[in-house]
């Protein structure tokens, strides 16, 4: 069993809890306007790696990874791609004793009976999901990452009756994810899941830009400056129920 990676990370301290193994894999559905990865869009492509090479690599750190209560997190790209592969690798960790984590923005979710069924095994070996949710608003989602919301959502419900641990993270983009009434509508969103562990804003950065020129693409948000901290607090407050310090 072999998957597209685009690269690794060996000690990730922001993708989950303690220190982190970090995969990046290679493929994505989504063009998010803000995207750090976009030489990770491209499917079929990036170093072809077995599940038996990522153990031996893994296995050389995990007494950092152990000490620290840390474990393996599956970014990308969009791990759910790969669905055979990451289920053959998560086995692999739990015979372990590894915590495993998956990044995912929910882009290539589908009520597809055959995609069910390998995603709930794959849920089986799986600890935490970190679900990106980029917009609440349809039309808006459809502008900043090119696709609809709605399935997307869809899983971050279906993710709630499994009762699968969850940590949301929210891209705060000046102009774009920051009004406050979206805000509101993703907190009340939010809301009705009953899985939640944490939320997490994470503040938009440029990165990723040297990328896209290298690819020859235009940039879309050219102009466009990181948020305050101000911003981000406050989107942390309404996200989190607490706006003017008053639990909403």
């Amino acid at each position: 069993m072999k998957g597209f990676i685009h690269s690794i990370e060996s000690c990730g301290t922001v993708d989950g809890p303690g220190l982190r193994y970090v995969i990046f894999t290679q493929g994505c559905v989504l063009r998010c306007q803000y995207c750090h990865n976009a030489d990770t869009w491209e499917i079929g492509k990036g170093k072809e790696m077995t599940v038996e090479e990522i153990i031996d690599d893994v296995k050389t750190y995990l007494p950092f990874i152990n000490a620290s209560g840390g474990g393996i997190t599956v970014s990308g790209g969009e791990p759910l791609l790969q669905i055979d592969f990451l289920t053959e690798l998560f086995k692999a960790c739990k015979q372990l004793g590894i915590h495993t984590a998956i990044d995912s923005s929910g882009g290539c979710y589908t009520t597809e009976a055959s995609f069910q069924q390998k995603l709930n095994e794959l849920l089986s070996y799986t600890d935490l999901i970190l679900l990106d949710l980029k917009h609440i608003d349809e039309k808006k989602h459809r502008k900043l990452t090119g696709k609809t919301n709605k399935h997307i959502l869809q899983f971050a419900r279906f993710l709630s009756e499994k009762n699968v641990p969850v940590w949301i993270r929210h891209v705060l983009v000046p102009t774009i994810t920051e009004d406050p009434n979206d805000l509101r509508r993703l907190a009340a969103f939010i809301r009705t899941l009953n899985n939640v562990k944490k939320i997490e804003i994470l503040p938009y950065h440029k990165l990723g830009v040297y990328k896209w020129k290298a690819l020859g693409l235009k940039y879309p948000l050219e102009g466009i400056e990181p948020p305050s901290e101000e911003s981000v607090q406050m989107a942390q407050r309404i996200l989190n129920g607490m706006e003017n310090g008053v639990p909403l």
